[in-house]
């Protein structure tokens, strides 16, 4: 057989029928209409997911601005035992990380905290001792930073 040559035709475009005409097809890649469907597949599902991811992100800044409440108020709670009483409002949640300087002086002073927190949204937390709702409150404003409000504007409190 040697020297025999395949002379079979090449086929034109006009001569691929069924089978091969649909595998050329498939070559040339996704029509018109196949991509808006994919398109149009892919916006519903952003649509159902992205406002759960975003209010994913809201629920952990309130779940980390309790967590750092409740880290606070431990804080305080050594500071109290060493000292026989809460720092002054004046004194604030510095007196946390610093020795006070301002009557009442405490006597066993030590560090309670390495450094002061800011709340999720950028803003220090704020102190009241006597507090308005428990003997020293401890809270964040919320989103908003600004007293009140619901949701996540609401105010996040050690009274909570």
């Amino acid at each position: 057989m040697e020297g025999m040559q395949d002379h079979s035709p090449i086929p034109t475009p006009d001569a691929l029928t069924g089978a091969a005409r649909t595998a050329s097809v498939r070559q040339r890649g996704f029509t018109l209409i196949e991509l808006m469907v994919v398109l149009a597949i892919i916006g519903v599902l952003a649509a159902l997911i992205v406002p759960n991811v975003l209010g994913r992100a809201d629920d952990a800044r309130i779940t980390a601005a309790r967590t750092d409440v409740g880290n606070l108020m431990q804080a305080l709670k050594l500071y109290k035992l060493d000292n026989q009483r809460f720092p002054t409002t004046e004194q604030g949640l510095n007196a946390l990380i610093l020795k006070p300087t301002t009557e009442p002086v405490p006597g066993n002073w030590k560090p309670y905290l390495d450094k002061l927190p800011s709340d999720p949204w950028g803003r220090p937390y704020q102190y009241l001792s006597p507090g308005l709702k428990g003997e020293v409150d401890v809270l964040s404003f919320g989103a908003d930073g600004r007293a009140g409000g619901e949701g996540n504007n609401a105010d996040l409190g050690s009274w909570q």
